[in-house]
């Protein structure tokens, strides 16, 4: 019995700081301007070169994305 409440406090801090990291990380994405320059530099960084046609598009998606999300 004297490891029941230890245990049960760990699953609980765990389960309410995964759900607080996942609500801190929506709210951060949201925040997130699309800077044409820092989805290039993203994507350079990943190896990816895009055109002005393809960083529309990534634009377009991320901005769909966001209203889904909310």
């Amino acid at each position: 019995m004297e490891f029941l409440i230890p245990v049960l406090t760990f699953i609980g801090g765990a389960v309410l700081g995964f759900f607080g990291g996942v609500f801190y990380l929506r709210k951060q994405f949201a925040r997130m301007q699309m800077d044409p320059q820092q989805l290039q530099r993203i994507a350079r960084s990943m190896g990816i070169h895009l055109n002005q046609k393809q960083l529309n598009q990534v634009q377009q998606l991320m901005k769909n994305w966001h209203k889904k999300k909310r």
